[in-house]
């Protein structure tokens, strides 16, 4: 029943579209339903042919495939991400795809759904993830841009979420200046701004030799890969900066050569995923694509029935 896949990693006829990450939205399916914003980031990252044919997904509107009752949910990770709920026979399964509990004022927050199976992301699934306040860690950021008034600040953030987030969090904090951002974002924030998330004056952070100390104390914003290349080092004594999940782990933030580490993730952390298990109240929950069985034994512990899905195809492009 149904004849339909949830972010499916291969061409099917018929995918339904969490959000518009890479990991979870490809093309080449024969039909695709998301929200309408997800069907516009996928046009803009694929192009407009980039499914045989789109149905929008209003939020909260249920509709019928094949005998099956499906509704999309705001899941607050990016901008146009959902839950899926899949409804028959009086049992109710939700996806819940990427989601995230923190405010984030560039998308939907999150909406619990009340269901009898939860499908739930665990990117960040063990007790050491406890993610701060975003707006403390903008607030570092902004602090060493003080500190700091000759280097520029080149911040890493993927391109589809986190770096309109960042740069949004950073205008709420009162920062005025243009914030520069590497081309790989252009389209997106365009977009971002065309949907009423105001981010600000941006700037190309296109470098004239002559004029490289023009950057010093900018704050720059870019794709994490952009910075490990001969961009990132046309700007002047340039301190490097990350804001993802993972730089709670110092490893990793060594490894990157992260000189500060900003804790911004547009994942649940570990008090949010068992938070939002207990809330949807689901007597059974599937655990994938993330620190899976940590949560797993958290559920059996809570009396709740679980297993992990062992998932492949879905990285951590959004973290």
């Amino acid at each position: 029943m149904g004849d339909f896949f949830v972010d499916p990693v291969r061409p099917v006829d018929r995918a339904l579209i969490t959000h518009g990450h890479a990991d979870h939205a490809r093309s080449g399916h024969a039909h695709v339903m998301a929200t309408d914003d997800t069907l516009a980031i996928m046009a803009l990252r694929y192009g407009e042919d980039f499914a045989g044919a789109t149905q929008t997904a209003v939020l909260g509107e249920r509709m019928e495939i094949g005998g099956v009752g499906v509704t999309f949910h705001p899941a607050g990770h990016v901008l146009g991400s959902a839950q899926i709920a899949v409804e028959q026979a009086g049992t109710r399964i939700v996806v819940s795809g990427d989601y995230k509990r923190q405010a984030d004022p560039t998308c939907l927050p999150f909406e619990p759904i009340a269901c009898d199976i939860f499908i739930t992301e665990a990117t960040f699934g063990l007790p050491v993830f406890r993610h701060p306040p975003a707006e403390e860690e903008v607030a570092r950021l902004l602090k060493s841009v003080r500190q700091f008034p000759e280097r520029a600040h080149l911040v890493g953030a993927y391109a589809l979420g986190k770096a309109q987030r960042m740069i949004r969090l950073l205008r709420d904090a009162g920062y005025e200046e243009p914030i520069y951002i590497h081309g790989a974002l252009a389209k997106l924030c365009d977009f971002y701004q065309q949907k009423g998330i105001d981010l600000g004056p941006l700037e190309p952070a296109t470098v004239d030799r002559a004029n490289k100390e023009g950057f010093a104390g900018a704050i720059v914003v870019g794709p994490p890969s952009a910075f490990a290349d001969r961009w990132a080092r046309r700007f002047p004594d340039p301190v490097s900066a990350f804001a993802s999940g993972w730089m709670r782990i110092r490893q990793r933030a060594k490894q990157r050569g992260v000189e500060l580490p900003l804790i911004v993730s547009d994942h649940s952390d570990w008090d949010e995923l068992t938070a939002t298990i207990h809330e949807t109240g689901a007597g059974e929950v599937w655990v994938t694509h993330g620190r899976e069985e940590a949560l797993v034994r958290w559920c059996e512990i809570e009396g709740i029935k679980a297993r992990p899905l062992h998932l492949v195809g879905y990285e951590d492009e959004g973290d």
